[in-house]
C-alpha cells in the first residue's frame, strides 16, 4: 500500500477536521449531486474498508453518487438529509457521507472521546487511513464490494 507524505496527510486531516456545511434538505442534496465535477479526480472511500490507491474514472464517482444517494434515501428515515456534508456546496473537493446505520447520538456529549466517522468520503486528494469507530456490518461490507465490482 503506497504510503502518503505528510504534506499529504496534513492537507487531508485540514479538510476532514475543517470547516464543512451540511446538505440540510433532500432536495439540496439532488441539486449538490450534480454540482459534483465526476472527472476531477475524485477517491471514493468506504471508512473501515482499504483505502483507495487512486482516483475514480468519472463513470465510478457517477455510479457511486446514483448508488450512496438511493441508499440514504432508503435508509435514513428523516423528512430531511443532514448527512452530507461538504467544504463548498457549489464546487466541493471533500465530501463526508455519514452512514444512516451508523450515526451515533445526535445530541452529542463532552465526554465521549471520538466522534462517529463518516460511512464514506469522496475527496479530491489521497485520503489517509481512518478507523470506523464501530462495526462495519457485512451488509455494508457486501454493497462496498457490489459497488468495487468484487465478488461477493
Amino acid at each position: 500500500m503506497t504510503q502518503l507524505s505528510s504534506e499529504q496527510t496534513s492537507e487531508f486531516d485540514r479538510y476532514y477536521n475543517g470547516l464543512l456545511y451540511s446538505v440540510m434538505r433532500w432536495d439540496q442534496l439532488t441539486e449538490f449531486w450534480q454540482k459534483v465535477d465526476a472527472g476531477a479526480g475524485w477517491y471514493l472511500y468506504a471508512v473501515g474498508q482499504q483505502r483507495p490507491q487512486a482516483p475514480s474514472d468519472a463513470e465510478k464517482v457517477k455510479q457511486f453518487m446514483r448508488e450512496v444517494d438511493e441508499l440514504l434515501r432508503r435508509e435514513h428515515h428523516e423528512d430531511y438529509c443532514a448527512i452530507v456534508y461538504a467544504d463548498d456546496l457549489d464546487a466541493p473537493s471533500f465530501i463526508k457521507i455519514y452512514d444512516p446505520g451508523h450515526l451515533g447520538s445526535s445530541c452529542g456529549s463532552s465526554s465521549m472521546k471520538s466522534s462517529v466517522a463518516p460511512g464514506w468520503l469522496m475527496c479530491r486528494m489521497p485520503p489517509r487511513e481512518l478507523e470506523m469507530s464501530g462495526v462495519v456490518t457485512g451488509q455494508r461490507k457486501r454493497w462496498w464490494q457490489a459497488f468495487l465490482g468484487e465478488v461477493v
